[in-house]
């Protein structure tokens, strides 16, 4: 399954993004949830105001969905400059980085996505750009090349990753303020929910908004693409009023079950324990196992089973735990240790 097609996908689908843009905040007073982020990112803002100098360069990091791209717009949104967006993947040659940098004014953001898949051509000219505000440019080949630096405006770099671990060292160590953004509680989703509701005018109840949020995987983006999809249910079987069983009845038919569970994430477990025996499988034999892609997994599939216990990383692979066996209502193994007595496991 494409992960375009999950309906809890931490990806973004088409249909999505002008809602995504209609709900996102617009300043860190708006901004639900991250509280440790949003105090350290207000003082850093406020200082730099104070001596009016750019930010100094910012790494977001964290699973999909939780609100890396909307804090890069809130930090432009409360520096007043402003933002320049593009993706790692986006930038393929040192001279496209250099069109970009080029076009800042003085203490804009630069925001990109996915920056750990910026190519190693682009990343050695990010460094001077980043450090020292220059540009140093080789002309021509050969035993006539001769170097040439450009001074760039002071700006500020955000870089935004799923995968922290894949960042070189020496990219990394240039970021001034490093955030890791974390999963949302129910009762900080079901703030979310209802505000999105009131913006998108849909109406829902106490109970309906926290029975959405409890499904919603940790993630405001899920959260939102969920309460789309319930309120299509709503208007055609509950008279367009998402109640607790309105909610309930929609997200079965959507195969998200109590714990936010999709058909992917049960796939999984289902690999693991009745293809497996439980584990441990590495993620490559998963992922063919499955027919998903082994980044889904890794990156949106695997972070939520492992927060909710449900499976276990060794060095030998994945392992599917006792919560997981209770969840999808297979009795547990009994194995016998070398002294003759049953255990689990």
């Amino acid at each position: 399954m494409e992960e375009e097609s999950r309906i809890v996908s931490g990806m973004k689908m088409k249909e999505d993004v002008t809602a995504d843009v209609t709900l996102r905040p617009q300043s860190l007073g708006e901004y639900i949830g991250q509280d440790k982020v949003k105090e350290k990112m207000a003082i850093f803002i406020e200082a730099a105001k104070k001596r009016g100098e750019a930010l100094d360069h910012v790494l977001l990091y964290g699973p999909p969905g939780l609100g890396k791209t909307t804090l890069a717009h809130i930090i432009a949104q409360e520096l007043n400059v402003n933002i320049r967006i593009t993706s790692g993947p986006a930038i393929e040659r040192p001279g496209d980085l250099a069109a970009l940098l080029t076009n800042l004014s003085d203490k804009d953001v630069l925001f990109i996505d996915e920056i750990h898949r910026l190519n190693s051509s682009v990343e050695e000219v990010l460094y001077p750009a980043m450090e020292d505000y220059a540009l140093d440019i080789i002309l021509g080949k050969g035993p006539s090349a001769r170097s040439m630096r450009i001074d760039l405006p002071r700006f500020t770099l955000v870089g935004a990753t799923t995968r922290a671990g894949m960042l070189t060292s020496p990219l990394r160590d240039r970021f001034g303020v490093i955030n890791r953004l974390q999963m949302y509680d129910a009762d900080q989703l079901k703030t979310i929910v209802k505000r999105s509701a009131k913006i998108l005018e849909i109406e829902v109840d106490e109970e309906g908004a926290a029975e959405i949020a409890r499904r919603s995987r940790g993630t405001p983006r899920i959260a939102n693409r969920l309460l789309r999809r319930v309120r299509d249910f709503a208007d055609v079987r509950a008279e367009g009023v998402i109640t607790r069983d309105a909610a309930d009845k929609g997200l079965q038919l959507l195969e998200v079950d109590e714990l936010g569970l999709d058909n992917s994430d049960r796939l999984i477990l289902d690999a693991i324990i009745m293809k497996f025996g439980g584990g441990p499988v590495g993620l490559d034999t998963l992922a063919a196992t499955t027919g998903e892609e082994a980044g889904t997994i890794e990156d949106v599939i695997e972070p939520f089973l492992l927060q909710l216990g449900f499976i276990q990383r060794t060095p030998r692979g994945r392992c599917a735990t006792e919560n997981a066996y209770r969840h999808m209502g297979i009795p547990l193994p009994q194995n016998t240790d070398n002294k003759g007595q049953t255990r689990l496991f």
